[in-house]
């Protein structure tokens, strides 16, 4: 297939897995009852069920990027569509607990090699005068899947079977993989570094302890000392994978590439950005159900907004960062966001509904505009022969994020509700009130990390190579 062919069909098989990716990461979540009720075990046994796959995830990503610098891109997109669809199919028949947890693991594998590796082929296809467009268009199912996750699922157990959660990804997977055999392109590394066994052990030890510890924090009673000793023992870990990476040559992840600047404020002032985006999907649908009283369908459908308004943001966004600049937009957008957030400490039974629609809509529009921004100024400054190893370090960053923002919301909201009973409506609203501010706060102060960027960072993408030159 031709160049033109590529770009025009290539940003759709990477927005089609990476929705796929983001949907069963949270389609489960409503459904967990029914699986435990059919399989003859008890939900809180099946929290394995969410855990095994984020820790697969969380623990694979890094890999994906040796992977693909070896045995080409294609050649593994292409792999891992087909075990996350083959993994979801044994999913869908398990027949037992530790089957359906068993088969969650090659699912997460799966999709730790589909996310990294599809913005790798997307990064090295695209010029980076265009790569702001591409990115525009494959960042929205990310935005997608965890709104529409809890509500797809909702649906499918009260009018199907649980099992058809895991059957849906079957065509879509299909028809990603017959599309990305036809147009995902073969990029491979110039020199094949050997697999840095040493850093993936360190790391993969650390990120796995971590992703569990806050996976299942606030889930299970869990005492400080142990607590408190787990988290020392992964920041440990992960604190010798730097010391290592900073002294091997082939380092699992090359830290180094934080040393350019575009590329660190993306990923590292992203990353506490994102804790207060990323706990919205957990506290919203708490706060319409048990703030306002919502059945869980008219909570599902309030999401809705947010992501029709996060698609329209994809017209808008090139416009507004050809105008401003990644600094102004990232600086301002963030503070825009952070204002939302505490805007929702003042919805209450009284709140109007259109009012409501109207703030989540406005959500769905600054969290598009500062994901595409966040998402494509990374690679403003990165070379095509570091891709790889940036799309591997960016995404496990963001995979990790997303783990720690919905910790930060649960741990927040926890704090503020105290010692009261959870079926205290009253002090379920006002805790996530408190836990909205809190989040809006860390938000507004994270909008700092972007006034290290210069005026002219990010033109590269934004108005063109040529444009960046002259």
């Amino acid at each position: 297939m031709d160049l033109e062919s590529t770009k025009r069909y290539l940003p759709w098989v990477v927005a089609t897995t990476l929705f796929m990716e983001q949907l069963d990461s949270t389609i489960v979540n409503t459904g967990i009852p029914a699986m435990a009720a059919s399989l003859g075990t008890t939900p809180l046994s099946l929290k394995a069920v969410v855990t095994s796959y984020i820790l697969a995830l969380a623990v694979c990503i890094p890999v994906s990027g040796w992977l693909a610098e070896r045995y080409g891109s294609r050649r593994v997109f292409l792999s891992a569509i087909a075990l996350f669809t083959l993994s979801s199919v044994i999913c869908g028949l398990s027949v037992s607990a530790p089957m359906l947890v068993a088969a969650r693991v090659p699912q997460g594998i799966a999709a730790a090699m589909m996310m990294p590796v599809g913005r790798m082929a997307i990064v090295r296809t695209f010029a980076k005068g265009e790569l702001l467009r591409a990115m525009n268009f494959v960042i929205i199912p990310a935005l997608l899947g965890p709104l529409l996750g809890p509500t797809v699922g909702g649906l499918i157990v009260h009018w199907l079977n649980w099992r058809v959660m895991f059957f849906v990804n079957v065509p879509v997977g299909m028809l990603a993989f017959w599309l990305g055999s036809r147009v995902m392109p073969d990029f491979r590394g110039d020199e094949p570094r050997p697999l840095d066994l040493r850093g993936l052990l360190l790391f993969a030890s650390g990120a796995a302890l971590l992703s569990w510890l806050l996976e299942i924090f606030g889930a299970q009673h869990l005492a400080a000392a142990p607590a408190l000793g787990i988290l020392a023992i992964s920041l440990a870990l992960l604190a010798g994978y730097a010391w290592h990476a900073g002294r091997t040559p082939h380092p699992l992840l090359r830290l180094s590439l934080l040393g350019t600047r575009t590329f660190r404020v993306s990923v590292l002032g992203g990353f506490v950005t994102r804790l207060g985006i990323g706990s919205m999907p957990l506290l919203l649908p708490l706060l319409y159900q048990l703030g306002l009283g919502l059945p869980a369908w008219q909570s599902g459908l309030l999401m809705m907004p947010g992501a029709l308004a996060a698609m329209a943001m994809k017209v808008i966004s090139t416009v507004t960062l050809r105008r401003y600049g990644y600094r102004r937009v990232l600086v301002v957008n963030t503070l825009l966001v952070a204002a939302t957030i505490a805007t929702y400490s003042q919805v209450g039974p009284a709140t109007p509904l259109g009012a409501i629609v109207a703030l989540g809509a406005a959500m769905g529009l600054f969290n598009s505009l500062q994901f595409s921004s966040m998402n494509s100024m990374a690679y403003a400054d990165i070379t095509p022969r570091d891709t790889a190893m940036a799309s591997t370090l960016a995404s496990t960053m963001q995979q990790m994020s997303m783990s720690f923002g919905l910790a930060t919301g649960s741990l927040a909201t926890a704090y503020f509700l105290g010692g009261l009973p959870q079926s205290d409506l009253t002090a379920v609203r006002q805790a996530l009130h408190h836990a909205f501010l809190a989040l809006a706060a860390l938000t507004a102060v994270s909008s700092a990390s972007f006034w290290s960027l210069r005026a002219d960072d990010g033109e590269s993408v934004s108005k063109g190579v040529g444009a960046a030159a002259a």
